[in-house]
């Protein structure tokens, strides 16, 4: 195992789940005006909704699929009577599913942020870059299917299974699961880790308003006092 495979793979991922974290929170003190999506329904609706559902349906369900399927251990996954080799199909046919529709709905968001003329002069660098980053993670992301069907035994997910829940629990040995793993897969997340890296300088950081939007419904009961009993007093 080469010195830049564990720094890519056993280093990195901390560092951008730090620059995640940290350049979130700063940002949201010292900068909260840009936090939000900045939308540009106002300047045009035309293929907004069906890209914007799209895509979102897609990255979530990707995001959750990937959270749950790679830190969920094995042992527990064949305790419920699943195999490894179900497990590999459910993931390449529910990834398959939702990254084709993340895919189909962010080239309509691409397409109409480039040839609408009012959304492209609003548009900065950034939105481009983040725009085009998911594009080709997605790209990457599709493509690993065929290997992963070459791979039917399961074995290939259980080793970046062990890789996942490695780093998470901070073992140093993470990175050894996937030294032999294809060059596809690295390259897919290497672009997914770099992504949590860009997210907190883009509009990507609405989604956190969006788990505390699922915050709001359990909130507890706001006490109002009406004025005119406290002039009563």
């Amino acid at each position: 195992m080469s010195l830049s495979h564990q720094f890519v793979f056993g280093i990195y991922p901390y560092i951008c789940g730090a620059i995640f974290l940290l350049g979130s929170l700063i940002r949201f003190d010292r900068d909260q005006y840009t936090w939000r999506s900045e939308s540009s329904q106002m300047l045009s609706t035309g293929s907004l909704r069906v890209g914007s559902n799209l895509f979102h349906l897609g990255i979530i369900g990707l995001f959750f699929g990937h959270f749950f399927g790679m830190l969920t251990p094995a042992d527990l996954i064949h305790a419920l009577g699943v195999s490894s080799s179900q497990k590999q199909l459910l993931a390449v046919v529910a990834g398959g599913t939702l990254g084709s529709l993340a895919l189909i709905g962010l080239i309509v968001l691409i397409h109409r942020r480039l040839t609408n003329e009012r959304i492209r002069a609003t548009s900065r660098g950034r939105d481009f870059l983040v725009l085009f980053w998911i594009l080709a993670t997605l790209l990457l992301g599709l493509s690993t299917i065929p290997l992963s069907l070459h791979h039917s035994d399961g074995g290939e997910m259980l080793k970046l299974m062990a890789w996942a829940q490695h780093l998470v629990t901070f073992q140093g040995d993470a990175a050894g699961f996937i030294a032999e793993a294809s060059p596809v897969f690295k390259v897919h997340m290497f672009m997914g880790m770099s992504l949590f890296a860009i997210f907190p300088f883009t509009r990507l950081v609405h989604v956190w308003s969006g788990f505390a939007a699922a915050g709001y419904v359990a909130r507890p009961w706001q006490v109002v006092r009406s004025r005119r009993i406290g002039l009563n007093k």
